[in-house]
């Protein structure tokens, strides 16, 4: 793993209307890390991604976003895509009138700045989706219109695997789906992590979508604060315990943090 950071969050709060949702967040991700955030609903989760992405209804208050070198505080959603951070939506949005091919390439030329080549497309583009046991036709249909919500995790995944960011941001991607939808995702991510230099946040209240995955470490989030830090292993404890303990000790210095 890389001994340099890719991401820095440094004391970061930030609101929505108006209301403080998260409160002094430190956090750093490496290259090749695999970090996961765990805690329980409600807990500011989602909004720490959308916040990281440059969401405009999302206001950071106080603190710095630093990617790959850059401060990406105030920069918007699609300069942020551009350095190579990705999300994934817990709710992928329907987007008619186009189709989950074309957007997929556009996204790359954006994302590149130069012309996508259509037949290296297609074979890339084929791969992923049969690692994804994706149907070749869902290329060919607008992006998400009709999908059901496992094909639309899966066609987030397939993003993921296409753009190759250096971060990719996972937001309850295993919401809502069955046990072989969430293997299918698993596996998805799996090869992305073979990148070795691709970086991970993968934000969840289940566990089951980590169960074949390495993780590097695991934070816990409680009504905005992260209140501790710890290995892979700390999965395993809040999936026998719960988040009980960390929602008592809340506003403390922290539980067992790693250091």
């Amino acid at each position: 793993m890389s001994e340099q950071s890719l991401l820095q969050v440094r004391d970061l709060s930030a609101s929505v209307e108006d209301l403080p949702i998260l409160h002094n967040i430190n956090l750093e991700i490496k290259a090749g890390e695999t970090h996961v955030l765990m805690g329980p609903n409600g807990a500011g989760k989602s909004t720490l991604g959308y916040t990281l992405m440059g969401n405009p209804h999302y206001n950071v208050t106080k603190g710095q976003i630093l990617f790959d070198g850059q401060d990406l505080t105030n920069e918007s959603a699609d300069k942020r895509a551009k350095a190579g951070m990705f999300l994934s939506f817990q709710n992928p949005l329907e987007v008619p009138g186009i189709s989950l091919g074309s957007f997929v390439r556009n996204a790359l030329h954006e994302q590149t700045g130069k012309p996508v080549k259509l037949l290296q497309y297609k074979k890339q583009l084929g791969e992923a989706m049969d690692l994804l046991t994706m149907d070749s036709e869902y290329a060919d249909r607008d992006l998400n219109v009709g999908f059901s919500g496992g094909e639309k995790k899966k066609a987030e995944i397939l993003q993921m695997l296409m753009l190759n960011p250096k971060l990719a941001i996972l937001d309850e991607t295993d919401s809502g789906l069955d046990v072989d939808a969430v293997r299918t995702v698993s596996k998805g991510i799996q090869e992305y992590q073979k990148k070795k230099d691709g970086a991970l946040l993968i934000i969840t209240h289940s566990t089951k979508i980590l169960e074949s995955l390495h993780v590097d470490y695991t934070h816990v989030l409680v009504k905005g604060h992260i209140v501790t830090t710890g290995d892979g292993s700390l999965v395993e404890e809040i999936n026998e315990h719960g988040f009980e303990k960390y929602v008592r000790c809340e506003g403390c210095d922290g539980c067992s943090p790693l250091k």
